[in-house]
């Protein structure tokens, strides 16, 4: 089963998950789209890896590190945190609401698009 967890509940998700190694946040996102609108690492590694490259670059994720998958809104964070549950990845989470929550919950500076 994969967690839903919101912007704001990622601190306390990242920290029960802790004991597993440092958490990643993997931003799933376009590079465009990053360029507009991005977090800060606090708490955990922030990795940038657009969706369709996450076949190609898996072997760059631990898959016994906990991993929170982010996008804009949360459809294209949930399908790769499917797909990495799917090949073994042991502890993922979808940040539901994306960026957009971030924004709105957690650093209102992080503009919306």
């Amino acid at each position: 089963m994969i967690d839903q967890v919101r912007p704001r509940d990622l601190p306390a998700w990242l920290n029960a998950a802790r004991h597993l190694g440092e958490p990643v946040v993997l931003d799933v996102r376009e590079p465009s789209e990053l360029r507009h609108a991005s977090v800060k690492a606090d708490g955990f590694h922030l990795v940038e890896m657009p969706m369709g490259l996450v076949t190609q670059r898996l072997s760059e994720l631990d898959p016994a590190r906990p991993l929170a998958c982010l996008c804009h809104h949360g459809a294209r964070s949930m399908r790769v945190a499917a797909f990495l549950s799917g090949q073994g990845f042991v502890h993922v989470a979808n940040v539901a609401g994306g960026i957009n929550a971030w924004s709105a919950e957690v650093d209102p500076s992080i503009p919306l698009y």
